[in-house]
């Protein structure tokens, strides 16, 4: 494959986020404790879904509000189908067309459960595509909330707000990782890939591409189609390292916290998803240890119960406000490495 220069300026970009990434792994994996694996984990699970949201949102420059939507579709495909057939006896005794009886190994759970999203994604996306501005937005809310009303009243296939246990626990904080590494090097390519380039020509300025010869909508399918992928594996490492899930975490909250990620480092970069991301993924852990009422020199504070939603809130307010591009605005990590080298 020849890369243009611009993708060979993304990999050296790419190369350092994933640098950085690396080391938090490490880090935490010899000298941090089993929560603060567990918070890192998360953490990087969260980041996967903020770059699967960069593909299409920062490079269509339209809002999808349905991606915690097909997180969770690939995670409950990839459940349901790696989980021992023993454990689904127990907790799918009346699932329909078979899905107790069978039992797959991890990776063709996964290569499923990904197959599945990205042809439901196709379907989605072929509607998706043919609106504009606050039509995306609102149509991808109703999908969310579409999607998880099938999760909370399929109990029989999903089990609703009650708990699917027994997935076997086949990812660690090393394979997120490289998982992690390797969706940055996707995401930075595809940034500035032909494709990448021209969406964000569409963004700009739509009759203008459209003149030139531009497919607007082929390359929306593409991008959304993509992300879904991305958004798929992201749910696949949730649950193969939670082991349970529930409909609860893939819906509104999760998208409002995805959501405050990407917009505080700045949707339209790479490096603004990663930034934004262990942001907020490390500052909320602060702010809901102030929500406990702890003692800070020698003051006991009060609880505070919903700080972490007023810091949210106010995140999305306040970069909206001040900084509307995020931190990183158009600048990706190499802009500023290289700019200060020179």
């Amino acid at each position: 494959m020849i890369l243009n220069p611009s993708q060979k300026r993304g990999l050296v970009g790419a190369a350092i986020l994933a640098a950085v990434l690396i080391t938090i792994g490490l880090v935490v994996t010899y000298f941090g404790s089993r929560y603060q694996l567990r918070l890192v984990y998360s953490a990087y699970v969260n980041l996967l879904v903020v770059l699967a949201m960069q593909v299409f949102m920062g490079n269509a420059r339209l809002t999808n509000l349905s991606h915690s939507a097909f997180m969770g579709i690939g995670a409950y495909v990839a459940a349901i189908c790696v989980t021992p057939v023993t454990v689904k006896s127990i907790s799918l005794p009346d699932a329909p067309w078979g899905l107790n009886a069978f039992s797959l190994d991890p990776v063709s759970s996964a290569l499923l459960a990904i197959a599945i999203t990205a042809v439901l994604a196709l379907i989605v996306g072929l509607f998706v595509v043919r609106l504009t501005g606050s039509g995306v937005t609102i149509f991808s809310l109703a999908v969310l909330v579409i999607v998880h009303s099938v999760f909370l009243y399929r109990t029989d296939i999903f089990k609703g707000n009650q708990a699917f246990f027994g997935i076997p626990q086949v990812f660690s904080l090393t394979s997120i990782v490289i998982l992690s590494v390797f969706v940055v090097f996707i995401v930075r390519l595809f940034r500035e890939s032909r494709w990448g380039i021209q969406l964000r020509a569409c963004a700009d300025d739509e009759v203008g591409a459209a003149a030139m010869g531009v497919n607007i909508r082929r390359l929306r399918l593409i991008a959304w189609v993509l992300s879904a992928i991305l958004l798929a594996v992201a749910g696949i490492a949730y649950a193969y390292f939670l082991g349970t899930i529930s409909a609860r975490p893939f819906y509104f909250n999760h998208v409002f916290l995805t959501l405050a990620m990407l917009i505080l480092g700045g949707m339209r970069t790479v490096t603004g998803a990663v930034l934004g991301t262990l942001l907020i993924s490390f500052g909320l852990e602060c702010v809901r240890w102030l929500e406990t009422g702890p003692v800070l020199l020698g003051i006991d504070l009060p609880e505070v119960l919903g700080l972490s939603g007023i810091a949210l809130g106010t995140v999305i307010v306040l970069t909206m406000a001040l900084r509307p591009g995020g931190i990183m605005g158009d600048q990706e990590i190499e802009d500023l490495v290289l700019k200060k080298q020179e």
